[in-house]
């Protein structure tokens, strides 16, 4: 018989995360079962699950597929009508779950829903990967409502609204199982990062909605597997980040856009390398021939209609720096 909601956390050597943050998910998420799945973790986890939340369920996948294929593997064996995939590393609260039930019961063409997403440790401040929903500018630069590229606003009510954003975050991320599978989940090529904000838009190219809900409120730690001091997550945004407008977007903006956008990340590599060293210099690289190494399979992929205003501000790399 299939539930009303399932709470899958992904898993990969977190039991400090679990340790610290699942308490409060079992706390505050009685109208759901919980899973963990797990991407086959060489610490403890599962032991510490097994034998301290026996009323939560576990997966085991048989390698570490990484968040996209993690996720799709492991969701393949939940029946749901909705999923809410979340990191280990949040603190739920109160009442965060019934907000997003009742905005998907009221209106059936919205796919995906987001809670307002702060900051753990400066709990007044929006958190960079998500904050209060996700936008994306004219050059397929992601951003958010609270924060633009690394500035994050204080949290003063001005985004307890419920509106249409362009994405949602993966750190928890509500989507009826009806549109992901109709979707075949995740691309998995992307294994980590703006594998989410892919998803969003294949689901906007096929008329769904993507939503944010100021009613509901969660606190992330936030880089809990890859920090933002690592070349692999520089490498992994930029290369997914390009595969991502090469499979959505229109012509003829497509052809201008991921040439601008390469010429961009030239200027990006050259800055990160002397802002963090000669490592990030050569993420940018890898990550375009990463981005070649993919684009036939990433042309198989595109979509048969791609929407045309897909942003919701022009330049915003320019307004920002300069």
């Amino acid at each position: 018989m299939s539930e009303k909601l399932a709470i899958v956390i992904l898993n990969w050597n977190g039991k400090k995360w679990l340790e610290k943050f699942l308490p409060s998910v079992i706390q505050f998420s009685k109208e759901a079962t919980i899973y963990i799945v797990d991407n086959s973790s060489t610490d403890d986890s599962i032991q510490y699950i097994q034998s301290n939340f026996p009323s939560v369920r576990i997966i085991k996948n048989d390698q570490n597929y990484g968040f996209a294929g993690g996720y799709n593997e492991g969701l393949k064996k939940i029946d749901a009508e909705y999923y809410c995939l979340l990191n280990s590393d949040v603190e739920v609260t109160e009442n965060w779950i019934q907000p997003v039930i009742d905005l998907f019961e009221k209106d059936s063409h919205i796919a995906t829903i987001q809670p307002k997403i702060l900051s753990y440790s400066n709990k007044n401040h929006f958190e960079f990967a998500g904050a209060a929903g996700g936008l994306i500018d004219n050059l397929g630069y992601p951003y958010c409502r609270g924060r633009i590229f690394d500035d994050v606003e204080e949290d003063k009510g001005q985004y307890d609204d419920e509106t249409e954003i362009f994405w949602a975050s993966g750190c928890c991320f509500f989507i009826r199982s009806k549109d992901f599978w109709e979707q075949n989940g995740f691309d998995e090529r992307f294994f980590a990062h703006q594998e989410e904000i892919d998803l969003c838009w294949r689901l906007k190219n096929n008329n769904r909605k993507v939503y944010y809900t100021g009613k509901s409120k969660i606190y992330h730690v936030g880089g809990g597997t890859l920090n933002k001091q690592n070349p692999q997550k520089t490498y992994l945004n930029i290369r997914n980040n390009l595969s991502m407008m090469l499979k959505n977007l229109p012509f003829p903006k497509l052809i201008w856009l991921i040439f601008f956008r390469l010429c961009l990340d030239g200027i990006a590599g050259i800055y990160f390398g002397f802002k963090n060293g000669f490592p990030h210099l050569w993420a940018v690289i890898r990550a375009h021939f990463g981005f070649y190494a993919q684009l036939p399979g990433t042309w198989k992929l595109r979509q048969t209609h791609q929407i045309k205003d897909f942003y919701q501000t022009k330049w915003l790399i320019f307004k920002h720096f300069l």
